[in-house]
C-alpha cells in the first residue's frame, strides 16, 4: 500500500539526483503540503508494514540495486536468533543497564553500530542503548549516571570501569533543519512503537547504523534498508549524502571510519559528496577532529583509513606531512601497493582492535617516527636498536649489542631504510640512535606547528593547503616523552623479554606500555616474520 506520508514540496531537479532515496530529504525549499506548483512533487513511502524475515538468507528477494531503484526500503523485522546473535555477545555492563531499565517498565533497545557489528560477528567498540524512558528517569535509575550535552543530551551510565551511552526517544536526534524530520507524519496503520523507532532511524547517519535490536523479543528492526546494505557491504546515508554531510560534516569522517573498519564501499552518491564537501571538515572543532582521527587509527583499521583518506583527498587536509610522502612516492589514489607508512599501520592493526584500542600517543608516535625516517633514511640496525631501547625503557648499551648481533635480513623494499658503512663502533651507533630520537621529537613539534603544517605540501602547488593542527599540547608532550628514555648514557640495563600487551595500560596511555608496543610494531615491520622464517 503506497502512503503519501510527507506533506512537503520538493524541487524536481534535486529529486532527480536521488530517485533511489524517496524517504527524505532532497529539499530546495520547504513549501506547504497544499502547494500545486508544477515544479514540485510529493514523496511517497512505499509501505509501513513489516516484512518478517528469519535471517538474511531469507531476505534475498528484498535486496536489489537501490542506486537505480525508486522504491523505498521495505520495513523489516528479523530474528536475532536466526542471525546467530546470542545474549552472551552483549557485554555484561550493557546487559545490566538494559535489565535495570526493562525492570522499570521502559522499552529498551541496542542501537547503532553495535547491532551492525553483532550481525557481522564482530566485537562492538561499545554498546549504545536507546529507551522510551526520559533522561531524568534514566538518571534516577543508576547511582553513577550523568546527563551530558545540551543540544543532543544523553546519559552516561557507569558500570564498574565501563561507560554505557543511553539516549531517549524523546530527546535524541534533534537536527539543525528546524525540526523538519521531527514533523514527518505517522503513516496510516503504523503502530506507535513502529513510528517512534522509524522517526529515530530517519535522524541517523548511515543505514547500517539505523538498526534496532530488542534483546528480549530477539527482534532486529530495520526501517531504512540497513540489512540490505550490510549484505552488499555498502555505506549509505539515511538521507541524501549531500544534505546529510551539510547537516553534520562530522559524518564525513564517520563515513571513512565505518568504511575502513568494515571494509565496506561507499555508494556513488556518498563518493561524489565526499569529494565536493571534504573541506567542510575544517569547520569542526579540533577536539572532534582528533577524536575521529583516533577512531580511525587506534582501533584496528589504521592502514585502511589512511588508504581511504588518501583516495578521497582528505589526507592532505588532516595529515599533510603523510600526504606529501604519498605524493613523493608516486602513490596513486587507488594504489593497492604498500609503503613503509602503510606497513607500520598494518603492524599496528594486528595488535589493536575495536575492543582493545591504543592510546592516541602511539599512532602519533608512529607518524612522527616514519616522518623522521623519510627526512633522513637510517640504517635498519639503528632502527632495531632504538626499538630495543624503547622496549627496555632506555637500556641503550644492551639494545645496541643485541642489534649489532642481528644477522637476519631486513625488509629491503623501503627507501627509508639505508645501510650505512660507518657504523663500526658502538659509540657511532649510539650517536645515530640518539640523533634519530631527537629527529622524531623535532617532527612532533612540527606536526603541532600551524606554520610547518601549512608548508607540508609546499612542493606541490596544486595541492590544497591547510594549517589545521588538531594535536593538543598535552598529547604532544605525552608523545615526546616516549622518546625521552633514549639518552646519551651507555649504562647497562636489561632489555625486557615481555611480549604480552597490557591493553588496559595501552589504552590509558601508560608510557611503559606505549613504548613497548611501539618498539614491537617498528621492529616487526623492519624485520618481518616472513624474513625471519626465510633466514
Amino acid at each position: 500500500m503506497a502512503l503519501a506520508a510527507l506533506g512537503f514540496s520538493w524541487s524536481i531537479s534535486r529529486v532527480s539526483l536521488y530517485r533511489h532515496r524517496p524517504l527524505i530529504f532532497c529539499i530546495s525549499k520547504v513549501g506547504s503540503s497544499s502547494s500545486s506548483s508544477s515544479s514540485s512533487c510529493s514523496v511517497v513511502v512505499e509501505s509501513s508494514s513489516f516484512v518478517e524475515e528469519k535471517g538474511t538468507e531469507n531476505a534475498s528477494h528484498l535486496i536489489g540495486n537501490r542506486d537505480g531503484d525508486s522504491q523505498a526500503p521495505r520495513w523489516k523485522k528479523l530474528s536475532s536468533v536466526e542471525l546467530g546473535i546470542r545474549s552472551s555477545m552483549i557485554s555484561k555492563p550493557a546487559r545490566m543497564v538494559l535489565n535495570a531499565l526493562k525492570k522499570k517498565g521502559h522499552e529498551v533497545y541496542l542501537v547503532g553500530g553495535c547491532v551492525r557489528d553483532l550481525i557481522l560477528k564482530r566485537t562492538p567498540k561499545d554498546f549504545d542503548i536507546i529507551t522510551s524512558a526520559e533522561l531524568k528517569q534514566v538518571r534516577n535509575t543508576f547511582l553513577r549516571c550523568e546527563v551530558i550535552g545540551r543540544r543532543f543530551p544523553i546519559c552516561h551510565v557507569h558500570v564498574d570501569e565501563t561507560m554505557i551511552e543511553v539516549s531517549s526517544f524523546s530527546t535524541s536526534g534533534r537536527n539543525s533543519f528546524g525540526g523538519l524530520r521531527n514533523n514527518v507524519k505517522r503513516p496510516p496503520g503504523c503502530s506507535e512503537r513502529d513510528y517512534m523507532r522509524w522517526k529515530n532511524c530517519l535522524k541517523r547517519d548511515f543505514t547500517v547504523n539505523g538498526l534496532f535490536f530488542d534483546p528480549y523479543a530477539k527482534i532486529i528492526y530495520d526501517y531504512v534498508g540497513g540489512m540490505e546494505d550490510i549484505k552488499k557491504a555498502k555505506v549509505r546515508t539515511v538521507i541524501p549524502a549531500n544534505l546529510s554531510f551539510v547537516e553534520d560534516c562530522a559524518r564525513i569522517l564517520r563515513a571513512f571510519r565505518v568504511a575502513s573498519r568494515l571494509g565496506f564501499r561507499f555508494t556513488k552518491e556518498i563518493a561524489l559528496s565526499l569529494r565536493v564537501l571534504s573541506r567542510s571538515v575544517l569547520k569542526l572543532d579540533k577536539g572532534r577532529i582528533l577524536m575521529e582521527v583516533n577512531y580511525m587509527l587506534a582501533f584496528g583499521s589504521g592502514e585502511a583509513s589512511l588508504r581511504l583518506l588518501w583516495r578521497f583527498g582528505l589526507l592532505e587536509l588532516l595529515l599533510p606531512f603523510q600526504a606529501s610522502y604519498f605524493v613523493s612516492q608516486h602513490f596513486k589514489r587507488r594504489d593497492k601497493g604498500s609503503n613503509l607508512l602503510l606497513s607500520l599501520f598494518a603492524s599496528l592493526d594486528k595488535v589493536v582492535a575495536p575492543d582493545r584500542p591504543c592510546h592516541s600517543s602511539l599512532w602519533l608516535a608512529i607518524l612522527a617516527f616514519h616522518k623522521a625516517l623519510v627526512d633522513k633514511p637510517r640504517d635498519p640496525l639503528v632502527v632495531a636498536a632504538i626499538s630495543l631501547a624503547l622496549h627496555s625503557g632506555g637500556s641503550l648499551l644492551e639494545a645496541i649489542e643485541i642489534a649489532r648481533g642481528i644477522n637476519q635480513p631486513h625488509d629491503s623494499i623501503y627507501m627509508e631504510l639505508r645501510e650505512s658503512p660507518v657504523l663500526h663502533s658502538k659509540l657511532a651507533m649510539r650517536d645515530e640512535v640518539i640523533d634519530l630520537a631527537a629527529s622524531i621529537k623535532d617532527v612532533l613539534l612540527k606536526m603541532a606547528s600551524a606554520h610547518y603544517v601549512s608548508q607540508a605540501m609546499g612542493m606541490y602547488p596544486q595541492a590544497p593547503r591547510t594549517d589545521l593542527v588538531f594535536v593538543t599540547e598535552a598529547l604532544l608532550q605525552r608523545t615526546c616523552s616516549i622518546f625521552d628514555c633514549v639518552r646519551r648514557g651507555m649504562e647497562r640495563g636489561t632489555v625486557s623479554r615481555q611480549l604480552k600487551i597490557d591493553y588496559d595500560s595501552l589504552s590509558s596511555g601508560s608510557l611503559k606500555e606505549v613504548r613497548r608496543t611501539l618498539a614491537r610494531i617498528v621492529f616487526d615491520t623492519v624485520y618481518p616474520k616472513k624474513s625471519q622464517e626465510r633466514s
